[in-house]
């Protein structure tokens, strides 16, 4: 059953198809709110309230807006923000988990990205991690195409500087 077969489904109100399209989309869903929220309690919060949203008004789904992956992201990104509204201005470091344990690079990589703001971080995540396309990124970000575009190139940019003044001081020491 490919994804929109499956939404429609949801649409109807078929519990089992909601069950299969949570288990296939969790496992990236809940790495994103990890890089959005941090805590592990906090992120099983905002997914939970991120699929209960979207079981109880599937209808928010418009096909001709984009893909159910970039509708779910977006949906996820909206709950994160308001996870962090709810508790005032000052944002807590965001606790680090990679994805393989003892993978080194992986784990400087990630630190890297944490260095960068929020926004540009968020957005080199859904790229390049999550894997979605500039038009899933409008759609989840809810900025225009051209906006992804420079934004993208922005992060990347200062993901790059990150890295290798932070690779710079490592043959310094040596």
């Amino acid at each position: 059953m490919n994804e929109q077969e499956q939404w429609t489904r949801i649409v109807a109100g078929d519990a089992q198809a909601f069950t299969a399209f949570y288990q296939a989309t969790a496992p990236r869903s809940l790495a994103f709110l990890q890089r959005m929220v941090g805590s592990r309690e906090a992120v099983e919060d905002v997914a939970q309230e991120t699929y209960a949203g979207i079981w109880r008004h599937p209808g928010g789904y418009r096909r001709e807006c984009g893909t159910v992956r970039g509708y779910l992201f977006g949906a996820g990104r909206k709950r994160a923000q308001e996870w962090w509204r709810m508790r005032g201005p000052v944002m807590e470091e965001v606790v680090e988990t990679a994805a393989e344990a003892g993978v080194e690079s992986q784990a400087i990589l990630l630190d890297t990205l944490d260095c960068l703001p929020t926004e540009q971080r968020t957005l080199l995540w859904l790229r390049e991690i999550e894997g979605l396309s500039y038009d899933e990124l409008a759609e989840a970000l809810d900025i225009p195409l051209g906006t992804v575009r420079s934004r993208l190139f922005t992060a990347r940019e200062a993901l790059r500087r990150i890295w290798f003044d932070g690779r710079k001081g490592e043959h310094n020491e040596m």
